[in-house]
């Protein structure tokens, strides 16, 4: 861990782990050392100061370093951290490898090139949801040096070129007084024709394209025609008042005729 930082419990938990997981993976073809939390299991002298990077890469034989490895969270990818360690790592004229989260990719390359901060290749990790970590490279510097995994590659030995059987002697028979005579040569037969390339389909015609059938009109719209209203019906006239009755004539009186 850097003495200039305290990280957080829970950075300091995934920064430890990711370096054990790189651990098994460089320490198929090499030898690996690591230095995860406050352990201090192997150093490196930088101008007279002792530094403790994240993982250190051994050669076969753990005598000459080849790499060195550090693994960053996002609290520690700052200019102090970048300047005290990066700087002083990239000195040590072998590959420096850092691994960051995606999200500290960015400001990482801006302080490599602020500080001219030699870097050969930085790697993303990131915890997938089923646990696992997954790392990928997105920058590998062409200028840095390259840590060389593979060991030296065998000599290949030479085969030894075949040898050319020596041609077949035509066969000798003897003749009736003992002179060799030499055997006729068989005549080659003569090379069969070649068949006649068949003459080549000719392509079928396209076939026509459909017509496409005329949009159906529509059909127009009944207008609607409004109803008269029936004319309003003449009030009737009054009716005459009928006349009124003749009254009844008087009746005459019968004294007169009584007299």
């Amino acid at each position: 861990m850097s003495p200039i930082l305290t990280r957080p419990v829970r950075e300091q938990l995934e920064h430890d782990r990711v370096i054990r997981l790189l651990q098994a993976r460089y320490k198929r073809k090499t030898e690996v050392i690591i230095n995860p939390g406050s352990e201090q299991n192997q150093s490196v002298t930088i101008e007279n100061l002792v530094q403790f990077p994240d993982v250190l890469i051994f050669a076969e034989g753990g005598k000459t370093l080849i790499g060195t490895v550090e693994v960053e969270t996002g609290e520690s990818v700052n200019i102090l951290e970048a300047r005290a360690q990066w700087a002083r790592f990239a000195r040590l004229k072998v590959p420096l490898h850092l691994y960051l989260p995606p999200t500290s990719v960015d400001a990482a390359r801006r302080l490599c090139a602020e500080f001219d901060i030699l870097v050969s290749e930085i790697w993303t990790f990131q915890t997938a949801y089923d646990g696992q970590v997954r790392f990928s490279m997105v920058f590998r510097s062409p200028d840095a040096p390259v840590v060389k995994l593979n060991s030296a590659p065998a000599k290949a030995v030479a085969q030894p070129k075949p040898v050319a059987a020596p041609a077949a002697k035509p066969p000798v028979r003897q003749g009736s007084v003992g002179q060799t005579v030499k055997a006729k040569l068989v005549v080659k037969a003569k090379p069969v024709a070649k068949a006649k390339v068949a003459s080549k389909a000719k392509p079928v015609a396209k076939a026509k394209p459909v017509v496409k059938a005329k949009p159906v009109v529509k059909a127009k719209v009944v207008v609607k025609t409004k109803a008269k209203p029936a004319p309003k019906a003449k009030p009737a006239k009054a009716a005459k008042p009928v006349a009124k009755k003749a009254k009844p004539a008087p009746k005459k009186s019968t004294a007169k005729k009584r007299r």
